[in-house]
């Protein structure tokens, strides 16, 4: 356990301080070190589908449990709670996915990126 912690703790500390982000065209040599808008778009879309994947397994247990309580009090309900379950533990992932997707636009799609490498003076 202490070993993981420390490992994380090693790893946020390299993508906060330790990042080199070097500007998108070969031809310059600026370089621009430390956080910044970069990093923060990449720590945004971590801690997005992180926290959506922990919020939707807390769903996918309670609707889990539910049914398993649900068949215990009546086992003759075992199909249909069996098919609702499915259906809603379905719809919980898709949640999980759409947080997947918004973290794949802000790092390769991202419509403001351009916008601000012109403004940093980054762009060649």
């Amino acid at each position: 356990m202490k070993k993981g912690v420390i490992l994380g703790i090693l790893v946020l500390f390299s993508l906060i301080f330790a990042n080199p982000l070097v500007a998108l065209a070969a031809e310059t040599t600026k370089m621009v070190t430390g956080f910044g808008f970069f990093g923060a778009i990449v720590l945004a879309a971590g801690l997005g589908v992180g926290v959506a994947a922990c919020g939707c397994g807390v769903g996918m247990g309670h609707a889990t449990r539910g049914a398993c309580e649900g068949i215990a009090r009546n086992p003759e309900l075992a199909g249909r709670l069996t098919v609702t379950m499915i259906l809603g533990i379905a719809l919980i992932e898709s949640l999980t996915i759409y947080a997947l997707v918004v973290a794949l636009i802000l790092l390769y799609a991202n419509p403001i990126l351009p916008k601000v490498i012109t403004l940093l003076g980054l762009s060649g």
